[in-house]
C-alpha cells in the first residue's frame, strides 16, 4: 500500500490551493496512491481556519478520504481549535506522529 504524506506549514494561499490541496485531493480521488495523509502545522492552520475557500477545499478532501490532521498545540497557541474542528479533521498533539514518519524513513512532501 502506498501513502502520500504531506507536511503543510505554509500560509501562502496559492501554494496551498494549487499544490497541497490539488495534489492531495487528486492523488486520493484518482487512485495515484492508496492513502493520503496531510499534517497541518502553524501558519497553514491559520489559513484553513480563516479562509472560507481553503476550509471548503479541506472539507471536500476529507469527505473524499484524505486524512487531514492538525497539530493541537499549534491550534491552542493560535486560538483556532474550534475553527479547525468544524472542518472535521483530526486534531491532536502531532510531534510523535511526525517523528514516526521520520523514524520509518517515510517520504514526506513538505510545503
Amino acid at each position: 500500500m502506498t501513502t502520500a504524506r504531506i507536511l503543510w506549514t505554509t500560509d501562502n494561499k496559492e501554494t496551498s490551493m494549487n499544490m497541497v490541496c490539488l495534489y492531495a485531493h487528486n492523488a486520493k480521488k484518482l487512485g495515484w496512491v492508496d492513502e493520503v495523509e496531510v499534517l497541518i502545522w502553524g501558519a497553514s492552520q491559520q489559513l484553513v481556519a480563516n479562509d472560507e475557500e481553503v476550509s471548503s477545499k479541506v472539507k471536500a478532501m476529507i469527505k473524499d478520504g484524505v486524512k487531514v490532521i492538525a497539530c493541537q498545540k499549534c491550534a491552542e497557541n493560535l486560538g483556532i481549535y474550534d475553527n479547525l474542528k468544524s472542518c472535521d479533521m483530526e486534531i491532536y498533539y502531532t510531534g510523535e506522529l511526525l517523528s514516526s514518519w521520520l523514524n520509518q524513513k517515510e517520504n514526506i512532501i513538505s510545503v
